[in-house]
């Protein structure tokens, strides 16, 4: 498992760091069993230029969610088969408290954002090479420091740290 920190700020563009995102979620599809984001408080990121008025409107046409109990917790999920809906979340998960990408079964974690700074991909060797294969094809760079960054045993999701 291989972790690549992917932050908005680290990229020249906010945009940059959304479409890596685009590409992993079109490249990982087959492997994803949820995408859900916290609807609740969605935030436009300073980093982003040129789409804040359309992912504005996004953030505007979600609805609220119904209210929760005490330790409910609002998640609003997104069909990453639907392309609208991929859109969807790619633009918005940047915007949320939590949005996370999860395995088949839940049982892995492949990309998490978490408000207001962190955003991370937590890769399996096979995954990765696929995803950097899929990053070179259409000429995006790939950040040298997820070039360099060597697999590991992941934390367990209670160590992890921002």
């Amino acid at each position: 498992m291989t972790t690549l920190r992917a932050e908005l700020a680290r990229f020249e563009r906010a945009e940059e760091g959304l479409a890596l995102l685009e590409v992993f979620l079109e490249v990982a599809g087959p492997r994803v069993g949820a995408a859900v984001l916290d609807p609740i408080g969605l935030r436009l990121p300073d980093e982003l230029t040129d789409d804040r008025p359309l992912v504005q409107g996004l953030i505007d046409g979600i609805e609220p969610p119904a209210k929760r109990g005490l330790l409910q917790v609002a998640e609003h999920a997104f069909d990453l088969a639907d392309e609208q809906q991929r859109w969807d979340y790619v633009r918005l998960a940047y915007c949320s408290n939590l949005a996370t990408v999860w395995s088949i079964g839940r049982r892995t974690t492949y990309f998490e954002a978490a408000a207001p700074r962190t955003a991370t991909y937590w890769l399996p060797e096979s995954l990765k090479a696929q995803y950097f294969d899929a990053l070179q094809a259409r000429g995006w760079a790939i950040p040298e420091d997820w070039l360099a960054a060597v697999g590991k045993r992941p934390k367990p999701w209670w160590k992890r740290g921002g």
